[in-house]
């Protein structure tokens, strides 16, 4: 089933555009996810998108053609490393996947856990994003290298899906007790006054 709107959305707006980004997003398919991210996206950023079905591949080649800023790639995920470098791109700002993990091997999950936390940039933002029937990433230790994480529970979709977002570094810590948006610690009331 293709995902629903409320888990697209969900999915994207755990994606901060305000800056050039660099994306790859796992396991595509069809592209209604490639879209949504695609929509937001600057003029100069980056998304590449690896497919190992090869009829959903020349889909999504097709589909995009126009857009300059996506390139997709038949390769096994684990070959994002690769494929950065070979496209003089330093870092991730996001990795995006509903790739089923849970029905990877353990070796395969690892391997491509590794690469996806090696790969994203030591900045705050960025983030491995994942939308999946089972939380076991998270709940069963999977993702322990990731410095934090966020998840909820999507139930407008079929089947209902956890979104959760793993961070590359720890948050921000606050400045003169104050957080990093101007906001007094404690206060519970925001810039615009309310609770």
């Amino acid at each position: 089933m293709p995902s629903s709107k409320t888990l697209i959305r969900k999915v994207s707006d755990k994606m901060d555009h305000s800056g050039p980004r660099v994306i790859a997003e796992f396991g595509p398919g069809e592209g209604c996810h490639t879209r949504e991210i695609a929509r937001r996206m600057r003029p100069d950023s980056h998304l590449l998108l690896f497919e190992i079905d090869t009829e959903l591949c020349d889909h999504l080649r097709k589909q995009f053609a126009a857009d300059a800023r996506i390139s997709v790639h038949h390769e096994d995920c684990v070959k994002l490393p690769e494929v950065l470098s070979k496209r003089g791109l330093a870092h991730c700002d996001y990795v995006v996947s509903g790739i089923p993990f849970s029905i990877l091997e353990k070796s395969k999950k690892r391997e491509i856990l590794g690469h996806t936390h090696a790969v994203l940039a030591p900045e705050a933002h960025s983030a491995f994003i994942i939308y999946q029937v089972t939380n076991e990433l998270r709940t069963r230790g999977h993702c322990n290298h990731f410095a934090r994480a966020e998840s909820e529970y999507c139930l407008r979709n079929v089947p209902p899906m956890f979104v959760t977002k793993f961070f590359k570094t720890h948050a921000p810590k606050p400045l003169n007790g104050h957080h990093a948006n101007g906001n007094a610690i404690g206060s519970g009331i925001t810039r615009n006054g309310a609770h």
